[in-house]
């Protein structure tokens, strides 16, 4: 008998229709495109503005993207996780909603954070319940409102990022074909560089906090990409070393879109080609957990059955990791 691999059998995104382009953003601090353009490769990124709508909003129309062009009955999904570092309550989780509200009834849900690399250690986690053999149909969706957490007169942080979701499903597969192998890591010391600082329980809400702008994102640029720029790279190389995988084996990378000159130097760690390599920072920005899935869901039809996918992605926490996975469909 083949041995039972997780694979991934459909995909799914959704981004809001407002867009905020770096002309708009230079009314709102001071900056420029040519200056964003030119260190992260950043044009626009999509904002959802509706009043009352949260992250469960955007990864419940991911959700219904990918149930819409499965044909997959909600009611057959065995467990629902959601990706995110931005849920919509503190406590309640929001993957329970969102499977809730898609009809998942016979699933469980839970949500996973681990800042940028969310979607990446989900897959692990999707991966290894297909492959125990108790579930057979995993929906892994990464989520991110990230701004509500953004401080809009801080140019370090407001010109980066965006909020979208993505989804893909896992599913068992005896073909040999799936998650192959995966390399995953993480740093506490680096959770002082790139962090919210107030809101938790070593810092609980009160009003000043709120008047001193403690509960946005704040981080040490030059840090977070000097340590982003190597472990990325780091960790792409060594899956592909420890599976024996060239330039020539492998047909993409998937790189966390973060900015542009880390997946750069990625992509030259491992010898690839640009047009070997997925990018859609320009349009999206950084959408923190939403940035590996919303990747496949643009690639999809250029994806063929039997391709040899490269994950690498990097986030806050420290938190880092690659994954190695072979495609499961022709479009």
């Amino acid at each position: 008998m083949s041995e039972l691999k997780a694979a991934i059998s459909a995909v799914g995104a959704y981004v809001p229709e407002f867009v905020l382009t770096n002309q708009m953003l230079e009314s709102m601090v001071e900056t420029n495109d040519e200056w964003i353009t030119s260190r992260t490769g950043i044009k626009q990124r999509h904002i959802l503005k509706e009043e009352g709508k949260g992250t469960s909003f955007l990864a419940i129309k991911a959700a219904e993207d990918l149930l819409n062009k499965s044909g997959l009955d909600p009611k057959e999904i065995d467990m629902v996780i959601v990706a995110t570092a931005t849920p919509d309550l503190p406590v309640a989780a929001t993957a329970a909603y969102v499977a809730s509200e898609i009809g998942a009834t016979n699933a469980f849900a839970y949500d996973l954070q681990a800042a940028c690399s969310s979607f990446l250690y989900g897959m692990s986690t999707a991966a290894a319940y297909i492959e125990s053999g108790r579930y057979t149909k995993v929906l892994l969706i990464g989520a991110d409102k990230m701004s509500s957490i953004i401080d809009y007169t801080d140019r370090t942080t407001c010109i980066i990022f965006g909020d979208g979701a993505g989804a893909v499903l896992f599913e068992p597969n005896t073909e040999g074909l799936g998650l192959q192998d995966e390399y995953l890591r993480s740093d506490g010391h680096g959770r002082e560089f790139l962090n919210i600082e107030a809101g938790g329980s070593i810092l609980p809400t009160t009003a000043q906090t709120v008047q001193e702008g403690r509960h946005f994102v704040h981080q040490d640029g030059k840090t977070v990409f000097k340590f982003a720029v190597s472990n990325m790279a780091d960790v792409a190389e060594k899956i592909m070393v420890r599976n024996n995988l060239t330039r020539d084996d492998v047909q993409w990378l998937v790189p966390h879109q973060a900015n542009k000159r880390i997946i750069d130097a990625t992509a030259n760690r491992v010898n690839l080609d640009a047009e070997k390599v997925m990018i859609n920072i320009h349009k999206y920005g950084n959408t923190t957990s939403a940035t590996l899935p919303l990747l496949l869901n643009d690639y999809e039809k250029q994806l063929k059955k039997g391709d040899n996918l490269i994950f690498a992605a990097f986030g806050g926490g420290f938190t880092w990791g690659s994954i190695y996975l072979k495609w499961a469909y022709n479009s």
